[in-house]
């Protein structure tokens, strides 16, 4: 059976995203930054929070965690590589392990970059990727700790993973990503349709994601960086737009 996705806005531009498991009931948080909305979300679902997914260390995506694992009793999982940076963890997990939520199946992916001890999570039905600040829609997460080379070696982990996969980021950064898209790849038409897409639906006040990998794959500078060379030349050029 799937899974549903619900966006919890958070924060100034965070996504706090709500998992359920169709064939249980079992819930799941990915990267709770914020307890309050998050809190507003579960009462609203029934009250039921089984498991909180950690990307990263950041305090934007682990902030609420240990409230709601007192209050709902939810397991707290994350990387085993970032543990002591982490809440305390119920369960440390490595690259190629797998994570229930009730009867669906995520593969953890290690992406180091934006930190080093950063992980994702794939869902295979329907394909989801909840990978926290690796890949934005049409852009990538800073590089505080990690070096272009990882960050590239990242962004291409997911290269096995099918178009259709739903790409369910941490931020809502894509207007000022595709500013900064168009601005290095002007005459790509998958972009500009993209970023019109982007702007028709934040001015309607909707997310802008889940975006998709076959769209990243058309459009996101960074994922279409031929070397980690070229990946860390956008990367610098970006932080100084």
């Amino acid at each position: 059976m799937p899974i549903s996705v619900l966006p919890i806005s958070a924060l100034s531009d965070n996504y706090v995203w709500m998992l359920t498991d169709e064939e249980t009931g079992c819930v799941g948080v990915v990267d709770p930054g914020e307890c309050a909305p998050v809190r507003a979300a579960i009462e609203a679902q029934g009250g039921r929070l089984d498991v909180i997914l950690l990307t990263h260390h950041h305090a934007d995506h682990i902030g609420a965690a240990e409230t709601l694992r007192e209050r709902y009793g939810a397991k707290i999982i994350g990387a085993a590589a970032d543990a002591k940076r982490l809440p305390p963890l119920d369960r440390a997990v490595r690259a190629g392990d797998e994570v229930m939520l009730g009867s669906s199946k995520a593969l953890v992916l290690e992406t180091p970059g934006h930190t080093i001890g950063h992980i994702a999570y794939y869902f295979n039905e329907p394909p989801s990727l909840f990978c926290g600040d690796t890949m934005f829609s049409l852009g990538c997460g800073r590089l505080f700790e990690g070096t272009p080379e990882q960050m590239f070696k990242s962004l291409h982990a997911f290269d096995a993973l099918p178009d259709e996969t739903r790409v369910y980021c941490g931020h809502e950064y894509t207007t000022s990503n595709a500013r900064f898209a168009l601005a290095v790849d002007p005459d790509n038409t998958a972009l500009k349709e993209r970023a019109e897409e982007v702007s028709n639906l934040r001015a309607r006040g909707l997310p802008s994601l889940p975006s998709t990998l076959a769209s990243e794959r058309a459009c996101n500078p960074f994922v279409r960086a031929d070397t980690p060379e070229e990946l860390g030349r956008l990367r610098r050029e970006k932080d100084l737009a």
